[in-house]
């Protein structure tokens, strides 16, 4: 994807997109890729990662940082949720990429309705 104007506003997302793309292939990366509940949730959810923050690279809209927020969200906590505390790589790697993705979203976010108005003469 080749994004013509490029603003400080998209380098979360693409942070993002390259995140979700390392994340996806993680498993192979880390030799994880035989404990299925830690495989499928790096693979699903950099699948996600990388197809929301796509849509904002494309068009930004406040729902697809929600969205990432959340994403990342569960990303951090799928270890315990999903039951895959035992495997330490997979779950470093879970608890790293979902904290940074969401910390991404969050500012995001925070920006978008906490912006300082700008004084001109």
């Amino acid at each position: 994807m080749i994004v013509k104007n490029w603003k400080k506003e998209t380098i979360g997302d693409a942070v993002n997109v390259l995140l979700g793309a390392f994340l996806f292939l993680s498993p192979w990366i880390f030799g994880f890729s035989s404990e299925p509940a830690a495989s499928w949730n790096a693979w699903l959810s950099g699948i996600v990662i990388v197809a929301l923050a796509a849509a904002a690279l494309a068009a930004f809209a406040e729902l697809e940082e929600w969205l990432n927020l959340i994403a990342g969200v569960w990303v951090a906590l799928s270890p315990w949720l999903v039951g895959f505390w035992t495997d330490v790589a997979a779950m470093w790697l879970h608890i790293v990429i979902g904290v940074i993705v969401a910390v991404i979203a969050a500012a995001r976010l925070w920006f978008l309705h906490h912006h300082t108005p700008r004084v001109t003469a």
